[in-house]
């Protein structure tokens, strides 16, 4: 069985949302479904990070055109559990077929699942698994199904159902498809002033992303997690903590 997590902080934070609230009566809850980062995202770059087993210890790596270091990959470097959650998953998944994947997926979802955020780590990583998720998604029509997605190609071959809301996440490597097919776009930023200057809102609590409502509205995201020292990316981080702007939430 695949693990679902219950919604961190941030997530939970949907509910406050009278659009988002509709899909959690009756006592349904904000889930996600997670892989081991940078593995499961073929087509990351700027923030591709990745946890490596070397000695029996997990050591967090760069990507070669890193930025700015994948959070939840700092995530699954520093929490035992969290890596082998993110772990199991993905082993359980990857190398399926549709077929096998849906099965996975529908087998293992919550019956109390009202809303889904799709890899808080990780990311489609083939076509078949995409095309997985847009059926379960159609399959239950009552319920919402969100994801930041880079493996672009995918989302534009695949049939996406209503309540399936995709954001495609710039940084990657194919960032070309976000302007040709003009895409509804996330970018993450270092500071408020950088937001501004594009004329894009911050999402602080995921219903920019989430909102079906909103999803043809692109919008900015401000850095988090544990930043490589001595980079643009740290340096932003130390303003924001000087400033005293809330860029981060808990696990829980």
């Amino acid at each position: 069985m695949l693990k679902f997590s219950p919604a961190n902080a941030k997530l939970k934070a949907l509910a406050n949302d009278p659009e988002l609230a509709e899909y959690l009566k009756g006592k349904r809850k904000v889930y996600s479904l997670d892989l081991l980062s940078g593995f499961s995202c073929p087509f990351a770059e700027k923030c591709l990070s990745k946890v490596h087993m070397i000695d029996e210890k997990r050591k967090l790596k760069d990507g070669p055109k890193t930025e700015f270091r994948c959070f939840s990959a700092s995530q699954e470097a520093t929490f035992t559990n969290v890596y082998k959650s993110r772990k199991h998953n993905f082993d359980l998944l990857k190398g399926k077929s549709y077929e096998s994947i849906l099965r996975e997926l529908s087998e293992s979802m919550p019956k109390n699942l009202g809303i889904c955020r799709i890899h808080v780590a990780g990311d489609f990583f083939s076509q078949d698994y995409f095309d997985a998720w847009c059926d379960l998604a159609r399959a239950n029509p009552d319920r919402l199904f969100y994801a930041y997605t880079k493996s672009l190609n995918y989302w534009l071959a695949g049939d996406v159902p209503e309540n399936l809301i995709l954001t495609a996440s710039r940084g990657g490597r194919l960032d070309n498809l976000i302007d040709s097919e003009k895409l509804r776009e996330s970018v993450v930023v270092f500071s408020e002033d950088q937001a501004e200057g594009m004329n894009l809102e911050i999402d602080h609590d995921d219903s920019h992303a989430a909102k079906p409502s909103r999803k043809d509205q692109s919008f900015a995201l401000l850095i988090h997690g544990i930043q490589p020292k001595n980079t643009e990316a740290a340096e932003a981080i130390k303003e924001l903590k000087k400033q005293k702007v809330k860029f981060s939430y808990p696990r829980t």
